[in-house]
C-alpha cells in the first residue's frame, strides 16, 4: 500500500503530533509499506522557518525512507489562537499543492492540525479514491476551551461544525486516547465501528535503556523536556523547586521550547531559584533519548484542564521507553495510564507541595525508582511497538474499505 500522512508538524518540529506522525510512517515503512508525508517547513514552536525552505511553494526530501513533502507555512510562532488559526489555514491549502506529483495513494492519514487536515485530505481521496482515517491527538475545538481560546458561543458553534463535518466525512478515527471515544461518539459521530483507538507508538530502537554515567549519589536530577504548551503548569514545578532550595543534590531542568518561556524565565526569576535550570533548545530527534537518559525522573506537570486531561502525551511513551520513573502531575487519563502500567507516582495538579515530597521520596528511595522506570520500559515493549501500531492502522484501512 502507498499511505499519504498529512501533517502540518512534524520531525525536526518539537511536538506530541510530529511524533505521531513519524512514527507512524516508520512503522509503515517496516511492514513494507511506501510512505509519502506531506508536512510544514519546519517552524514549530517558535516560528523559526529555516532560510533554505523560504520562498518556495514546497520542497521534497527524504527522511530515512519516507518521502517527506514540506509546504510552505508563514514565519510564526505558535502562539495564541489567531497565529495559530493562520498556521492551519495556510497548511491547509498549501499541503495540497503536491498533489500533481503524488502517485496513486491507497489510503490518507489525516494527522494534523486536528480536524482541519481533514479537509486537504478530502481532496487525496478525490483523485485518489481511497479511504481517510482521521487521528485525534487532542480533542478540538474542546481543548481550545479550556485554554480560552475560543471563548463566544458562535466561534464555538461553529468549531464543533468544523468538528462535526470532519468526524462525519472520515472513513475512520484513530483517536490516541480511549477517554476521546465516548466525547467524540456523544456529540459528533454515533458509530462507534469507524473508531478504533490507536495509541502512540514508540521507536524502540531510538531509546535504548542506558545507565547514566553523570548521575551518582552527589546528584540527582528531575527533567522535563518538550514544548511548553499552556497545558502544563510550569509554577507548580518552580514552586516545588523553591521548597527543594535546602537540598544541593536536587537539580531540576526543563528543557524546549514555546510560548510561555518567558512566563517560566520570570518565575525563576523572581522566585531567586539556584536549583532549577532552564534550557530554551529544539531538541534533534537522535538527541532526545540520550537527554532523558541523563535524568533520574522525568516530569509531566499538566495544568489539570478537563479535556487536556483526556488524552495521553505520547511525551509518556517515550518516558517510559527510557526506562526512567515518571512524577505524573495529572487527575485524569494520564494520571491513570501511569498508576496502570506502574510506572510512576501521580501528584495533585498545582499541589507543589506534593511535587515537592515526591521528588524527596525517589530520591531516596532509588531502588524503587529504579523499578518504576524497568515497568514502564517493559509495558511498552509489550504493548507500543511502531510494527504493533502500524498493523492497527493498516486493519483499520481495510475495514473502512469494506464497510462501504
Amino acid at each position: 500500500m502507498h499511505i499519504l500522512v498529512i501533517s502540518e508538524i512534524f520531525p525536526p518540529d518539537m511536538a506530541g503530533s510530529a511524533t505521531r506522525a513519524y512514527n507512524i510512517a516508520k512503522g509503515l515503512i517496516a511492514k513494507g509499506h511506501k510512505v509519502t508525508v506531506i508536512a510544514g517547513f519546519p517552524h514549530y514552536p517558535t516560528g523559526n522557518v529555516p532560510h533554505s525552505y523560504r520562498r518556495k511553494a514546497f520542497s521534497r526530501e527524504n527522511v530515512g525512507n519516507i518521502d517527506v513533502i514540506r509546504t510552505y507555512v508563514p514565519p510564526l510562532a505558535s502562539k495564541g489562537f489567531l497565529k495559530r488559526a493562520v498556521l492551519f489555514v495556510v497548511f491547509s491549502l498549501s499541503s495540497t499543492f503536491p498533489f500533481p506529483v503524488i502517485r496513486k495513494v491507497d489510503g490518507v492519514f489525516a494527522s494534523n492540525p486536528q480536524i482541519i487536515s481533514f479537509f486537504p485530505a478530502l481532496l487525496y481521496k478525490a483523485v485518489h479514491r481511497c479511504r481517510i482515517i482521521l487521528n485525534v491527538d487532542d480533542l478540538w475545538p474542546e481543548n481550545l476551551y479550556d485554554l480560552g481560546m475560543l471563548q463566544s458561543s458562535n466561534s464555538r458553534k461553529l468549531g464543533e461544525f468544523v468538528a462535526r463535518v470532519a468526524y462525519s466525512g472520515a472513513d475512520a478515527i484513530a483517536p490516541i486516547s480511549p477517554t476521546y471515544v465516548d466525547v467524540i461518539t456523544t456529540k459528533y459521530v454515533r458509530k462507534k465501528g469507524k473508531i478504533t483507538v490507536v495509541p502512540g507508538g514508540v521507536d524502540l530502537s531510538m531509546f535504548p535503556v542506558t545507565s547514566s554515567e553523570s548521575n551518582g549519589e552527589k546528584e540527582f536530577t528531575v527533567m522535563y523536556i518538550g514544548a511548553f504548551s499552556p497545558a502544563y503548569d510550569f509554577n507548580q514545578v518552580l514552586m516545588a523547586a523553591k521548597l527543594l532550595e535546602g537540598r544541593q543534590e536536587i537539580r531540576i531542568i526543563i528543557r524546549g521550547g514555546g510560548e510561555v518561556a518567558p512566563l517560566i524565565r520570570d518565575g525563576i526569576r523572581e522566585f531567586e531559584l539556584s536549583n532549577i535550570e532552564l534550557i530554551e533548545s529544539i531538541v534533534p530527534r537522535e538527541e532526545v533519548a540520550k537527554i532523558m537518559s541523563s535524568a533520574d525522573v522525568l516530569l509531566l506537570p499538566l495544568n489539570g484542564t478537563e479535556n487536556v486531561e483526556k488524552g495521553i502525551s505520547s511525551k509518556l511513551y517515550e518516558y517510559q521507553a527510557v526506562g526512567k520513573p515518571i512524577i505524573c502531575c495529572s487527575r485524569g487519563t494520564p494520571g491513570r495510564y501511569v498508576r496502570e502500567t506502574e510506572s510512576g507516582i501521580v501528584v495533585e495538579p498545582g499541589d507543589y507541595e506534593e511535587l515537592a515530597r515526591v521528588i524527596m521520596y525517589l530520591l531516596n528511595h532509588r531502588d524503587i525508582a529504579e523499578k518504576y522506570g524497568l515497568k514502564g520500559r517493559d509495558f511498552v515493549e509489550k504493548n507500543l511497538s511502531l510494527l504493533g501500531i502500524s498493523s492497527k492502522l493498516l486493519r483499520m484501512f481495510e475495514h473502512s474499505r469494506l464497510r462501504t
